[in-house]
């Protein structure tokens, strides 16, 4: 996924590099590379995914 940024007229660099670090953490590309980076197997990827989803439900008020 490519992600194309212009500069706009009478942008600084600072704003374009905020608005670029801003587009790249909502589309959740950062979170997807973590998450690759070791191997987790699909038992324990199931055991994760259940503790997270238990963790939410604790947390959310009644």
């Amino acid at each position: 996924m490519a992600f194309d940024v212009t500069l706009h007229p009478g942008e600084s660099q600072e704003s374009l590099l905020r608005r670029f670090q801003k587009m790249v953490q909502t589309s959740g590309i950062l979170k997807t590379y973590r998450a690759r980076q070791r191997f987790m197997s699909k038992r324990d990827a199931y055991l994760a995914k259940a503790k997270n989803n238990a963790r939410r439900k604790k947390r959310q008020p009644r």
